[in-house]
């Protein structure tokens, strides 16, 4: 249980706290090397008046954070991915950054810790899918109660993430029972997931050359970057509100996918 320790004496909780809280779920040391982390922008020591959660920072989700009263957003991806050698409005990472420090909005991210902690991203996906089983070194690998037909796996994949469409090798002709799952840009995880003795490889985006070679021996089911890791806003809000309960949550209303399928 992951407790602010302000709730315990009154109503008050700081910036600070929530981070604690986020990052004794996930923390920063499970990052992979070329991730940015934690805190992006703000100070630490305000009371929280509302914490914001999405998937990506933009100028609306920043917008959106403003018109509901939120000092806090609590994003997946991190705005700050890359350095940045001035901030001005020539794009979207430099425009959201200055309204969030114009109107006092602190902004963390919980990236590739939260995929490879415990009960993290990769994990939500497989429980979304109805899988048991357990995160290791940022892979899922969980199974079936029962197995299912390639078929019917896709047809659960595309029903429980509203996938348009599944970017899939051939059709595995075995029954699926073992999933092995890494949401985002999984591809380098595939080798991982053949040699664990999976039946198919859920991710988010993978290159065309990563699909050759593969028929017969694994299925491999791509859905989506924003797809695959879309519920990690619901799971942002549970953490912040089982650490510390009495804390305003927001999950935004914007879906940011900029990807459009037609």
């Amino acid at each position: 249980m992951y407790l602010c320790s302000a709730i315990l004496v009154s109503q008050s909780v700081k910036i600070k706290e929530v981070i604690s809280t986020l990052e004794q779920f996930a923390p920063l040391p499970l990052q992979e090397s070329f991730d940015n982390a934690g805190l992006q922008i703000g100070l630490t020591e305000a009371d929280v008046s509302g914490v914001l959660l999405c998937l990506d920072v933009t100028e609306a989700i920043v917008s959106e954070a403003i018109e509901k009263g939120c000092n806090m957003i609590v994003s997946h991806h991190p705005l700050l991915f890359h350095g940045l050698k001035q901030i001005s409005d020539s794009s979207y990472v430099e425009r959201a950054a200055v309204m969030a420090i114009k109107h006092d909005i602190a902004i963390v991210s919980m990236h590739t810790n939260l995929d490879n902690a415990e009960e993290g991203v990769n994990w939500e996906i497989g429980r979304r899918l109805g899988l048991e089983g357990s995160v290791t070194e940022g892979l899922f690998k969980g199974e079936f109660p029962e197995p299912l037909t390639a078929q019917e796996y896709i047809e659960l994949v595309k029903k429980t993430f509203g996938a348009e469409v599944v970017m899939t090798n051939g059709l595995l002709e075995r029954p699926i029972r073992r999933v092995a799952i890494c949401g985002g840009a999984g591809a380098f995880m595939l080798q991982r997931a053949i040699e664990e003795g999976a039946d198919a490889f859920l991710t988010g985006e993978m290159k065309y050359n990563d699909y050759f070679d593969h028929d017969g021996e694994i299925m491999i089911s791509v859905i989506g970057h924003y797809e695959s890791e879309q519920f990690t806003k619901e799971l942002l809000k549970d953490i912040i509100d089982r650490g510390c309960p009495g804390i305003r949550t927001i999950v935004t209303e914007h879906n940011t996918n900029p990807i459009r399928y037609y």
